[in-house]
């Protein structure tokens, strides 16, 4: 097994020099999935929680589909049959975007986590002291300075227990990127395996990885856990 890693592992680990390897391109779709979802999974929330229905009613209805049907599924919709469709054929851009297994894969990734994330913010949102809206009220704050200051920081803060088990899922949702044709760290897993036959260890390694990822993950959502949310910590003192 060590002469296996030695031999295919660690160069693929570490890159041929001309393409990303598989864990760095794992870690690029995490990372870009998160940087575009998250942003748009804020701006979501807002909407979901309104009064106004024609404002929640649609982001209702996207979250609804996207966490009723699998991420497989999505991801084969965007990949081959949006790309199928004449309107997409006839639009050099949108032709150019979908032809890029990539894109398609990022494109699931964030429609599908940003549903997820929207209904975590939307909770924590309605989960507000109303006495902290009370008091951005009475210092005359306008309905757009009391989300940046007051309701998106501290929604955000209370979501992340549940935000990092989303990130979670995302890194272990990239295998099925490889139905794309992205070149992820299932794909070297598969490749090393074609190469030795070797199933156990090459899917065995794949696995720690992503347990060591997942490890690191958490170990950083922690750290956050404790700084931006000492303020729910019991007191001491009592």
């Amino acid at each position: 097994m060590i002469e296996i890693i030695q031999e295919y592992w660690l160069a693929y680990l570490w890159s041929d020099g001309q393409r990303l390897s598989g864990l760095a391109m794992t870690m690029v779709l995490l990372l870009a999935t998160i940087g575009i979802g998250l942003p748009l999974s804020i701006l979501l929330a807002i909407a979901r929680v309104s009064r106004q229905r024609a404002l929640r009613l649609p982001v209702y209805l996207y979250t609804y589909f996207f966490r009723g049907t699998p991420l497989y599924i999505q991801l084969l919709i965007i990949y081959s049959g949006v790309y199928s469709l004449e309107l997409v054929q006839q639009q050099p851009s949108l032709n150019q975007f979908f032809q890029d297994g990539f894109n398609c894969a990022l494109l699931a990734f964030v429609l599908n986590t940003s549903a997820y994330t929207v209904e975590i913010l939307a909770g924590a949102i309605r989960a507000i002291p109303h006495g902290e809206i009370e008091a951005a009220e009475a210092y005359g704050m306008s309905r757009w300075t009391m989300y940046r200051q007051i309701i998106i920081p501290s929604a955000l803060r209370r979501a992340l227990p549940n935000y990092s088990n989303e990130v979670i899922l995302i890194l272990h949702a990239t295998p099925i990127a490889f139905t794309a044709t992205v070149p992820e760290l299932l794909k070297v897993a598969r490749d090393v395996n074609a190469a030795t036959y070797a199933s156990f260890e090459a899917f065995g390694t794949a696995a720690l990885i992503y347990a060591v990822v997942s490890f690191l993950i958490v170990g950083l959502f922690r750290q956050l856990e404790k700084k931006w949310l000492a303020f729910q910590a019991p007191d001491s003192r009592a």
